[in-house]
């Protein structure tokens, strides 16, 4: 039977897991996707969305995190696409979709991921999301309960989910505050070196997000805005702990699946969920950190198909 940890005993378990020693990455290459999949921009509202869609069948949406891109998802996106429609969105202000001056708060993107949806003819969707691509997708399904068939969320916490005020205190997550002119001056031109202390220190081994990532990765966020934008993503959490704290009120009805890292949020991706939804299936993957697609892949792609399937 699931143990819940205390606040406390939950801040201690993050301080100790998520550490990764710095390495010499190995060369490789991001996938890209199939043939098949067709590359859409969508506009919502002041935002232009970048969108690659492949497959056929009960839809699924992929929502990427900080430090990827929608390109994270293309081994994912390829094993979906054989009985799944299979959408796949840049964030506003991320990847390849325009910068837009605010919306960044997740409940204004989850208004983004339903005009994506609406665009395509789609009226019920799964929602699978990683890191603030977690966030977007809870969101997403407090929002739209009714639209959304069932949620994956992936080794992230949630604003204003418990326990969340005590994890924003741990001492690793400074970079959730970290913003502003003279935050952006100083990751001017020096945007891979920022992004290596998170595919470093949250990886469980550094050495799987190689270096063939880290350079495609670096180039998207050293493109005009972007640094911002993403800035504007980690800024908007307290809106966004204002407006969940108050959804979920109302618990998720749909079926949950919470997947951690075993080096990483581990079993506290299903603690936070079970504070938000009734009905939730807990996965941890072994000797892996936060970066779930990079580091365990086929771990990672089979709990996902096992659930949507």
């Amino acid at each position: 039977m699931h143990k819940f940890l205390s606040a406390a005993a939950l801040v201690v378990a993050m301080i100790v897991a998520i550490v990764g020693a710095m390495a010499a990455p190995s060369a490789a290459a991001v996938e890209p996707f199939p043939p098949s999949f067709q590359a859409r921009t969508i506009q919502s509202g002041d935002a232009t969305l970048h969108v690659m869609v492949g497959g056929q069948g009960p839809a699924v949406v992929l929502l990427h995190g900080f430090g990827d891109t929608g390109a994270m998802w293309s081994p994912l996106a390829a094993r979906l696409a054989a009985r799944h429609t299979v959408v796949v969105p840049d964030l506003r202000g991320m990847g390849l979709s325009s910068h837009p001056a605010g919306g960044y708060d997740k409940w204004t993107q989850a208004g983004d991921i339903r005009a994506v949806l609406d665009k395509l003819g789609i009226d019920r969707a799964a929602v699978v999301g990683h890191d603030i691509g977690t966030m977007v997708a809870f969101a997403y399904a407090a929002r739209y309960p009714d639209k959304t068939e069932r949620l994956v969320v992936m080794d992230a916490p949630v604003p204003g989910v418990p326990p969340w005020d005590q994890l924003v205190r741990n001492p690793l997550l400074w970079h959730f505050s970290f913003g502003g002119p003279d935050a952006e001056r100083l990751v001017a031109g020096r945007e891979r070196i920022y992004l290596d202390r998170f595919w470093n220190e949250f990886a469980g081994d550094p050495k799987k997000i190689d270096e063939a990532t880290r350079v495609y990765y670096a180039k998207l966020y050293a493109r005009p805005g972007a640094m911002h934008s993403a800035f504007a993503q980690f800024l908007a959490f307290p809106k966004d702990a204002e407006v969940n704290a108050k959804a979920i009120s109302r618990k998720l009805p749909m079926p949950v699946l919470a997947i951690g890292g075993a080096k990483s949020f581990g079993a506290n991706e299903a603690v936070v969920m079970r504070n938000a939804a009734t009905n939730v299936t807990e996965v941890v993957i072994p000797d892996a950190g936060h970066w779930l697609m990079e580091e365990a892949p086929e771990a990672t792609m089979k709990a996902i198909q096992g659930f949507l399937d």
